[in-house]
């Protein structure tokens, strides 16, 4: 079943990205993450649970380094679309909305000179788009990072229009619109009528089914998937997704594309959130059960900051908003939230959410959210799990889901479900990504908690491979496909 993506895709949008500070390309290579952090100048630090159990296997920060360069190289190839596979030129691209992913979107064609066409409905709305694209690379220029005239030039490269049928010629065009299938697939629909053969038709939707979305068209071969992570025009991450029936030369020119623009390609399979959300999901149910059973929003947030995020889950709510795909008087899956929201407490725009913030946006706990949560769950004060139990809580489902990716085929290898989470969501660098991490505290520890929660919650039952990595060893990392 497909989730409801508005909420999904606005809360991934806002906070899924932003780099690890410590974040460094070695040489021209831009397929190869390199990680240097505090963390990663001493020897790896495990979690360990308060059982002391050891972890499984001890890694060195170098042997972690190997495995993330390793990682990011075999992230390009693609076993099963041969090498000489034909590409196809990609001269003149078209993005469908000027907002925050559109401009970001099309500022990374616009950057290496290839000319942009952008779509809006209004002409204010493309005004104040092209405005804001203009505004980042001013800005860049302010500091130094190239010339004065390098504005100009790009600038040059970005064209607007209000009508579609100016499409024609483009040779690849990305939607950007917000999540809605029905509209989606209208636009699809016409892009089908409007587009010259051979163009690629992409959607930058972050979850919602692209195999559905290619079905109103009469070239389901020519649709793929472009999930970029917001902001767009710094994020390296970019989830290639391609359908049932995307062409190989469609992935192959994806995938030269991206490196063009500087991306990190990983290649993934339609499922609800594909790989990086998917995975976010598994976590953010666990982090709302949690709360459910008496620990507070920021005791979930120190916990996750201890392992290494730079935001836990209620942190980055608070920073994405809210409401987003709230209305007033709407009762959700998430009662904690729709009482915030009645209150006007949405996030930091507000002043307040699960936190409360001063005039600078310093957060602290809120008694108004402890007792709305007091009020709807009836868990008494201080029955909060432990640092330790709601580490493995939120975490464990994540390596857990991963295997559910590989025995699904949405992922061509484990290592690239790593890539993801390191140049996407902000994984500790020193914890090499949820796969790795796996072998770090192995398969047994991994199943304990799957058997507990998957016993609350037949959802997070534990998969038949992590079964497996215990009855018969191995590691989470030469999980293949399958």
């Amino acid at each position: 079943m497909w989730v409801n993506q508005r909420y999904r895709c606005g809360v991934c949008r806002r906070f899924e990205c932003g780099f690890h500070p410590g974040f460094k390309i070695r040489g021209s290579d831009s397929s190869v993450a390199q990680y240097s952090s505090p963390n990663t100048r001493q020897r790896a630090r495990v979690h360990q649970m308060k059982d002391k159990s050891m972890p499984a296997i001890s890694i060195t920060p170098e042997q972690v380094s190997d495995y993330i360069a390793k990682a990011g190289r075999d992230a390009w190839i693609v076993p099963d679309v041969p090498a000489d596979t034909q590409r196809r030129k990609i001269q003149k691209v078209g993005v469908i909305g000027a907002g925050t992913m559109g401009g970001g979107i099309s500022m990374n064609f616009a950057t290496v000179g290839i000319p942009v066409l952008i779509l809006e409905q209004k002409q204010e709305a493309l005004d104040r788009g092209l405005g804001i694209v203009r505004g980042h690379y001013q800005r860049s220029a302010d500091k130094g990072r190239f010339p004065q005239d390098e504005v100009e030039a790009r600038m040059a490269c970005l064209t607007g229009t209000l009508d579609m049928e100016d499409f024609a010629d483009c040779d690849l065009i990305i939607e950007a619109v917000f999540e809605d299938m029905d509209l989606k697939k209208k636009i699809f629909s016409d892009l089908d009528r409007i587009m010259k053969p051979g163009a690629i038709l992409a959607t930058n939707t972050s979850a919602l089914d692209i195999n559905e979305i290619g079905s109103v068209t009469k070239r389901p071969e020519d649709v793929i998937g472009l999930h970029f992570f917001s902001p767009a025009n710094v994020m390296k991450l970019l989830e290639i997704v391609r359908t049932d029936h995307t062409a190989d030369d469609v992935i192959a020119t994806c995938m030269d594309l991206a490196r063009a623009i500087n991306k990190i390609a990983v290649l993934v399979g339609v499922c609800p959130g594909f790989v990086g959300n998917r995975i976010l999901f598994a976590r953010q149910a666990q982090a709302q059960k949690l709360v459910a059973k008496g620990a507070m929003p920021w005791d979930v947030d120190a916990a996750l900051n201890a392992f290494g995020f730079r935001m836990g889950p209620y942190q980055m709510s608070d920073l994405a908003g809210l409401d987003i795909g709230w209305k007033k008087g709407a009762k959700t899956a998430n009662p904690i939230r729709d009482a915030l929201c009645e209150l006007d407490r949405r996030g930091q725009k507000t002043g307040a959410g699960y936190y409360d913030y001063d005039e600078n946006r310093r957060p602290k706990p809120s008694e108004v959210t402890a007792k709305i949560i007091a009020d709807i769950t009836g868990v008494k004060p201080g029955s909060a799990p432990s640092q330790d139990d709601i580490i493995a809580t939120c975490i464990h489902p994540m390596i857990n889901e991963g295997l559910k990716i590989l025995e699904e085929k949405k992922a061509q290898r484990a290592s690239d479900i790593d890539i993801v989470w390191l140049n996407g969501y902000g994984w500790p660098s020193d914890k090499g990504g949820p796969m790795l991490y796996g072998d770090m505290v192995g398969a047994d520890a991994v199943l304990d908690t799957m058997e507990r929660l998957g016993a609350e919650d037949e959802r997070f039952a534990p998969s038949e491979t992590l079964k497996q990595l215990v009855r018969g060893g191995g590691r989470f990392i030469d999980v293949e496909p399958g």
